[in-house]
């Protein structure tokens, strides 16, 4: 028996008290998961991808995007208004100073989710003495795909005339976990292609600047110092 009155054994008792513990730690979770948007987004991506917005270079256009309808509507904007001012178009606020009305409407944006397994269901037998046997998953697949389905339309901004055929673009986005024997996930899929290849490449080819600081277009004109710069603190101007 442990006598209190052996300093060692009372120094021993105090250590392992001291080290004994617990902590939690709070997560939490956005209402919408990383995947699904992810799904949505590539599904946008590739859907845009189909369409040539070269023929517009040089020119003035307006996009009206009130027939747009979906699920981050923003994305879908902001991705093709990024796509015509690569084409070399110019992107303008008010259709009276458009040569061309780009016209796009959304017939899906969203995900749908499928499961698949090989194996036997799960089994109640009746009798006397109910029993069930369990579900046995040789082999299962648990998928969600995210689609997009938009239109597009161009016509002159003076004249209403269709400027070509415009057209639908239809994309699709998916992302695979497979299971063999209860052993998984084995991940495959679109989204897990664009992760990887952005996760390889490292290479930095524009590094964003750590201050804050606009060209002032009407500098070279007042005299100013030719930039606007956001500051904070004794630093504000």
């Amino acid at each position: 028996m442990m006598s209190l009155r052996n300093p060692p054994c009372l120094l021993l008792c105090a250590s392992v008290l001291l080290c004994c513990g617990c902590m939690s730690t709070r997560t939490s979770n956005t209402a919408r998961t990383a995947k699904e948007q992810l799904l949505v987004s590539n599904s946008i991506d590739l859907a845009l991808e189909k369409v040539d917005f070269r023929p517009f270079a040089g020119g003035k256009l307006y996009l009206e995007e009130k027939y747009l309808d979906c699920v981050d509507k923003n994305y879908v904007v902001a991705s093709i208004r990024h796509r015509v001012l690569r084409s070399g178009a110019q992107l303008v606020g008010k259709p009276d100073n458009a040569d061309v009305i780009l016209e796009v409407r959304s017939g899906a944006v969203g995900t749908n989710t499928k499961d698949w397994f090989l194996g036997m269901p799960k089994i109640a037998l009746p009798g006397p003495v109910p029993l069930s046997l369990p579900e046995i998953k040789l082999l299962a697949r648990e998928s969600q795909k995210g689609v997009a389905k938009l239109g597009i339309v161009a016509y002159d901004a003076k004249t209403g005339r269709r400027v070509g055929p415009g057209g639908v673009s239809i994309a699709q986005s998916d992302d695979n976990n497979w299971f063999f024997m209860g052993a998984g996930p084995y991940q495959n899929g679109s989204i897990r292609k664009e992760l990887s290849r952005s996760v390889r490449d490292q290479t930095i080819q524009d590094r964003l600047p750590t201050t804050v600081a606009f060209d002032d277009i009407g500098g070279s004109k007042t005299g100013g110092s030719g930039k606007v710069r956001l500051t904070s603190g004794r630093d504000r101007h």
